[in-house]
């Protein structure tokens, strides 16, 4: 994908393989206007309010170019309420890197993620993750603390020449390393795939991460790993699949939030993470769309104690952001009841107490854009009521699995499968399910499934891989033409 940079001042400083374009060319050559496969990289002067650095990123959206900084960067410099966020979030990170700042005013340029002096190395990067504009300055204020109260593009013609040979090796390192992560010739799209490389229990396994990376390339689609570091680099991707484990207060869904802002196709979506981590809304969701479950009640600091004495025993006890079997309990004895309610309200307002349904096995049904392609029994770990079984010692058992194809399971299991993930969204989810005498009881919608090489592919093979990056490549091409 061909870069550019747009700039509103004569260029002083020139990037090996870059071209410098002026912001009028950009804004009215009809090459640039029929061009789709680009990256504009927008170091104007100003991005004030239809000035040129706005319409620089506004007309890059409109034609579908990837921009630095995109329009909602912008917007969110400007708001005040916004940096006093971020500077709040940052907190920690601000107080270490400026403690030995003597004045109570501080200016810090940021050059590609980077500062002329390595030890604001890790600031800047931070900053540049927030506000992902090539060239930046920041302006902080000590009160009490530190605090963020301004941020700013910088021109190229605003950078001192005294910093233009650093500035000309930052610049040139950063777009050598974009140029290397460019591995298809060619290539349609391009997927980025969060992982965590220091996941215990990641949802993928390296092979199954290898097989989507293989399957992509068939469909033209070049893919990147990338980890909770490359936040600011979002912009430079057609879509992101997350194949670590989300949650809302996580950076996963800052990934997920932004990659939507950016217009980028994502799986998982925030709405899914939003509304699968939590079983509070899960459970109210179900009974909205009238599917079966296990009964279940919500309790709360005012009501527990009369809920818990009409309960029949044995129950499970649920925090609402549940996950592993972590923050979940079987309560076999009446006497136990209370103090564990009590002890869970302690983390959270809200506890889920459900009638516990002992299976050997939960089906384990793959849905994507509302349609089930893969099924799965997971059986309880050994002398054990869950799939996972967390013990004393900090360890993980789980259960075995076995697979299925879709069309050798019954059709009223699919049916119930296919009903909760749209009342969800049409993401990619693992639907669990209960199965007692023919009748099915959904359990949990998960929005960031196992799909392991060796488990869930043992059924489809490569063409389990291949339908969920064809998702990607259908919605991305749907994005290009404007749908």
């Amino acid at each position: 994908m061909k870069s550019i940079l747009v700039t509103d001042s004569k260029a002083r400083v020139a990037f090996e393989g870059i071209e410098v374009v002026s912001v009028e060319r950009y804004l009215t050559s009809d090459a640039f206007k029929s061009e789709r496969r680009l990256t504009v990289f927008n170091l104007c002067s100003s991005y004030s309010y239809q000035e040129n650095g706005y319409y620089v990123s506004l007309l890059a959206v409109a034609r579908q170019h990837k921009v630095f900084p995109p329009l909602s960067t912008i917007l969110d410099m400007k708001s005040p309420t916004y940096l006093k966020i971020k500077s709040n979030t940052l907190d920690d990170l601000i107080q270490k890197s400026l403690r030995d700042i003597k004045s109570d005013r501080f200016e810090l340029s940021i050059y590609f993620g980077h500062n002329l002096a390595k030890r604001y190395d890790r600031l800047c990067k931070e900053l540049y993750n927030h506000f992902n504009a090539p060239l930046l300055r920041a302006r902080f204020v000590r009160k009490d603390r530190w605090q963020l109260t301004h941020i700013s593009p910088i021109a190229l013609s605003d950078v001192p020449e005294n910093h233009h040979a650093d500035l000309k090796e930052l610049g040139e390192a950063y777009f050598a390393r974009r140029r290397k992560s460019q591995k298809l010739i060619n290539p349609n799209f391009n997927l980025a795939i969060l992982i965590d490389p220091d996941e215990e229990l990641p949802p993928s396994n390296e092979e199954a991460i290898k097989k989507f990376r293989e399957a992509a390339s068939k469909l033209h689609i070049d893919t990147e790993l990338i980890t909770k570091e490359d936040l600011a680099r979002l912009a430079e991707f057609d879509a992101l699949f997350i194949r670590t484990t989300t949650a809302v207060n996580h950076y996963t869904y800052r990934f997920a939030q932004k990659a939507k802002a950016l217009g980028l196709v994502v799986i998982d979506d925030p709405d899914s993470i939003l509304k699968c981590t939590n079983k509070v809304y899960l459970a109210e969701l179900f009974q909205t769309h009238r599917i079966p479950a296990p009964a279940t009640s919500i309790v709360h600091r005012s009501n527990y104690k009369s809920i818990c004495s009409h309960l029949e025993m044995p129950v499970v006890l649920k925090q609402p952001d549940s996950s592993f079997s972590k923050g979940v309990i079987k309560v076999t004895e009446r006497s136990e009841l209370l103090p564990q309610v009590r002890a869970m309200l302690q983390e959270s307002d809200l506890v889920l107490i459900q009638e516990f349904i002992p299976t050997p096995f939960d089906w384990r049904i793959g849905i994507i854009n509302g349609k089930a392609f893969y099924a799965c029994k997971y059986f309880m770990a050994r002398n054990h009521w869950q799939i996972y079984h967390q013990k004393l010692d900090g360890g993980l058992e789980d259960g075995a699995a076995e697979t299925f194809a879709i069309q050798d399971v019954p059709k009223k299991l699919i049916q119930t499968a296919e009903k909760a993930a749209r009342s969800v969204g049409l993401g990619l989810y693992g639907i669990d399910i209960k199965e007692i005498k023919g009748r099915y009881f959904l359990i949990e919608i998960n929005d960031n499934p196992s799909i392991e090489a060796g488990c869930e592919d043992q059924v489809l093979k490569g063409e389990l891989y291949h339908i969920i990056m064809n998702h990607f490549l259908v919605k991305m091409q749907a994005r290009l033409r404007g749908e």
